[in-house]
């Protein structure tokens, strides 16, 4: 990452995640299976339940949360709870898409459908969804009121909401025959922004118990996300494979309807035809790269990551972060965004 790990938080983030499956959850040792099969997608154990102790993922979301909490001008230990809640609610989401995507790898080992089927696998992610909001319930024990707990646990219940509807737009998207640049932002907000969006919410509320303010926040991690997401895009067909670590003809070679290719689909006769047509060679890839940046794709692409990268810096502007919160959102912000095109 751009900035130093702040190894005291994400500590603290894995000490609160095991206490929320130790406690609220299964035992590793349930003789079912069940505590194994919850273990398995955080990282922590192998399938046959022996220590693996190999986070997945970078834990963005909940270190986004005790920054705001910190840059709102809270202590950053009573949001731990939170902080567990939105790690676990997206754990339980990349179960159930893995299931929908059919994707056999996540975080470089089988997933949990792959290696104990798909009946198994719902199950599991409806026992992550459960205690997400177990772990949220826990923010009472940190003396935050029970009209701001409620505010919470309203708001992360519409994200989980939002998280279900923007992954079933992505489904619905693969089979559809004409996606506008207007539905597919919709439903990358879904996807992507909207728990990162959450995370800030929840941080600066818990901090200052003020849900104006705490708004701001979370406007602030919506247009990040979005941009962070458009970023992405561009690097699937124009990144540097030997710092995105996959081939730039992979997004192209999957007919991934991306950003750029809905823009370029939306003005480019031959697109539409390639589009709606069968397989793509390798050959085919330089031509669709070259096509979309004749029509103009790359430079539109770029503009809407800055608008929204823009968005977001102002809205943090408008939340007067505090330090040393807000050195540490903008260090997470740089990180974001360390894969060059």
């Amino acid at each position: 990452m751009a900035f130093a790990l702040p190894i005291e938080q994400l500590t603290a983030i894995e000490q609160e995640l095991r206490r929320v499956f130790d406690d609220d959850g299964i035992s590793v040792d349930d003789p079912a299976g069940l505590g194994i099969m919850l273990r398995y997608p955080m990282g922590w154990i192998e399938t046959d339940g022996q220590p693996h102790d190999q986070n997945t993922g970078k834990r963005i979301r909940p270190l986004m949360l005790l920054f705001c909490a910190e840059a709102a001008g809270g202590d950053w230990r009573t949001a731990l709870p939170a902080a567990a809640a939105v790690e676990i609610l997206h754990n339980f989401s990349l179960i159930h898409d893995d299931i929908e995507d059919n994707s056999l790898i996540r975080h470089g080992r089988p997933t949990v459908w792959q290696v104990w089927g798909v009946a198994n696998a719902i199950n599991v992610g409806d026992a992550m969804y459960t205690l997400a909001f177990q772990a949220l319930h826990h923010l009472s024990e940190h003396g935050l009121s029970a009209v701001s707990l409620v505010s919470a646990l309203h708001a992360f219940g519409d994200t989980a909401f939002t998280l279900t509807r923007g992954q079933h737009l992505d489904m619905r998207f693969e089979h559809e025959p004409s996606v506008t640049v207007e539905q597919y932002l919709e439903m990358i907000q879904g996807k992507t922004a909207a728990l990162l969006s959450l995370s800030a919410y929840l941080g600066a509320l818990i901090a200052t118990e003020d849900p104006e303010r705490a708004g701001i926040f979370a406007e602030f991690a919506l247009a990040l996300g979005l941009s962070f997401q458009i970023h992405d895009d561009i690097l699937g067909i124009w990144g540097d494979p030997s710092v995105t670590g996959k081939s730039a003809a992979s997004d192209i070679l999957s007919r991934k309807k991306s950003l750029p290719v809905l823009y370029g689909i939306a003005r480019s006769e031959l697109l539409r035809q390639r589009y709606a047509g069968g397989e793509f060679s390798e050959e085919d890839v330089q031509d669709i790269i070259t096509e979309l940046e004749s029509v103009g794709a790359l430079t539109y692409t770029r503009n809407l990551e800055n608008e929204w990268n823009e968005r977001a810096l102002n809205a943090l502007e408008r939340a007067e972060p505090l330090e040393p919160g807000s050195t540490k959102l903008r260090g997470l912000v740089d990180a974001l965004f360390e894969r060059q095109s």
